[in-house]
C-alpha cells in the first residue's frame, strides 16, 4: 500500500509541472475571459458585472460588424486559394526530377520567415511606385494603352493597381502574401501524397486513364483527409490573421477595407483598455470559429476517404 502511494505521490510530482502551467496559463485565463466578457472590465479598476452588456453593444457596434465582414471576405478568398496553390506545388513536388530535396526547401523557406520582417519586405514589394511588383505590370498596362489606342483609337492611362492605397487591392495584396508562405501546408499535403498507394496509379494507367483523371479519382480522394486537416487548420488561421495587416495598414487603411477582427480585438483590449467588451469579442470569434469548422466536417463526410473505408 506504501509503495503503491508512494509511486502515485511520484507521478503526480513529475505532472504537476505541466499541470501547474495549464491551470495558472492556460484554464484560468480561460474562465476569467468567459467572466470579463459579462463585466466593464478596464485592467486598472475592479470588473462591474454588466450582464449581456458587451454582446449588446457588439451587436449594434459598426466597426465590430466591418471587422467580421473584412475577416469572413479575407478567409473565403485567402483559404481556397492557398488550398490550390499548396497542393498544386505539393504535386509538382512529389514528381521524380533531379534536385527535388532543393526545389522543397526553396517552396518551404518563405514560410520560415517571422511575420514582422515579412510586412516590412513585401511593404517595399507592393509599393506603388518602386515596388517590385509594379515594376513589372507596368510595362503590361502601358503596351495594353497604346494596343487600344492602335486598335480603337481609345486613349487610355492604365496603371498598375496600388496594392497599398486602394481598398479593393488592399485585401487581394493580403492574399498574395499568404499564398506566398503555403510552405507549411504544402509539406503536410507532400507528405499526404507519399502515402499514395502506387498500385492505383497503376490500375489507372492500365485503364488508360489521364492526367486529369487520375488527379481527381485517384490523387484527391486519397488526399482528401489532409485537405480537411488543413482546411480546418486554414479557416482557424485566417480567422485570426492580425500581425501583417497590423503593421502594413494602420488602422486598417485604406477606408478601413484591412480592419481584422483580431486587431479589433486587440485595440479594444489595450488601447481602449476595454478588456470585457474584447472577451466578449473573444468569445463570440470562438462560436464563429467552431461553427465553420463543424460545417467543414459535415460537408466533408462524403467526400473524406480514409484508409481501409
Amino acid at each position: 500500500m506504501k509503495a503503491s502511494r508512494r509511486e502515485t505521490l511520484t507521478a503526480l510530482l513529475f505532472v504537476s509541472p505541466w499541470a501547474i502551467g495549464f491551470t495558472v496559463f492556460l484554464l484560468y485565463p480561460l474562465l476569467a475571459s468567459v467572466y470579463y466578457s459579462f463585466c466593464n472590465y478596464s485592467v486598472l479598476k475592479p470588473p462591474v458585472w454588466v450582464g449581456l452588456a458587451n454582446y449588446h453593444n457588439l451587436i449594434r457596434d459598426d466597426v465590430f460588424q466591418t471587422s467580421l465582414k473584412n475577416t469572413l471576405v479575407y478567409a473565403a478568398m485567402a483559404l481556397p486559394t492557398g488550398m490550390a496553390i499548396a497542393i498544386g506545388l505539393a504535386m509538382m513536388l512529389n514528381a521524380k526530377v533531379r534536385g527535388q530535396t532543393l526545389y522543397r526547401t526553396i517552396f518551404y523557406v518563405p514560410s520560415l520567415v517571422p511575420g514582422v520582417p515579412l510586412a516590412v519586405l513585401w511593404l517595399w514589394v507592393f509599393n506603388g511606385k518602386q515596388g517590385i511588383i509594379n515594376a513589372v505590370l507596368q510595362p503590361w498596362f502601358d503596351g495594353l494603352s497604346r494596343l487600344l489606342l492602335h486598335l480603337f483609337h481609345i486613349h487610355v492611362v492604365l496603371n498598375a493597381p496600388q496594392w497599398l492605397s486602394d481598398a479593393a487591392w488592399a485585401k487581394p495584396a493580403l492574399v498574395l502574401m499568404s499564398v506566398w508562405g503555403a510552405g507549411n501546408a504544402m509539406l503536410i499535403y507532400l507528405a499526404g501524397l507519399q502515402d499514395v498507394p502506387q498500385q492505383l496509379y497503376e490500375a489507372a494507367d492500365l485503364d488508360g486513364a489521364s492526367w486529369f483523371s487520375k488527379t481527381w479519382n485517384v490523387t484527391l480522394p486519397m488526399l482528401s483527409p489532409v485537405i480537411l486537416f488543413n482546411g480546418v487548420m486554414g479557416i482557424i488561421g485566417a480567422l485570426q490573421v492580425f500581425t501583417i495587416p497590423y503593421i502594413m495598414f494602420p488602422g486598417g487603411s485604406p477606408a478601413r477595407s484591412t480592419y481584422f477582427y483580431a486587431m479589433y480585438l486587440y485595440d479594444n483590449a489595450f488601447l481602449y483598455l476595454k478588456m470585457g467588451y474584447a472577451c466578449a469579442m473573444g468569445w463570440i470569434m470562438f462560436v464563429i470559429t467552431v461553427v465553420l469548422t463543424l460545417i467543414a466536417l459535415k460537408l466533408s463526410s462524403r467526400h473524406v476517404h480514409y484508409g481501409g473505408s
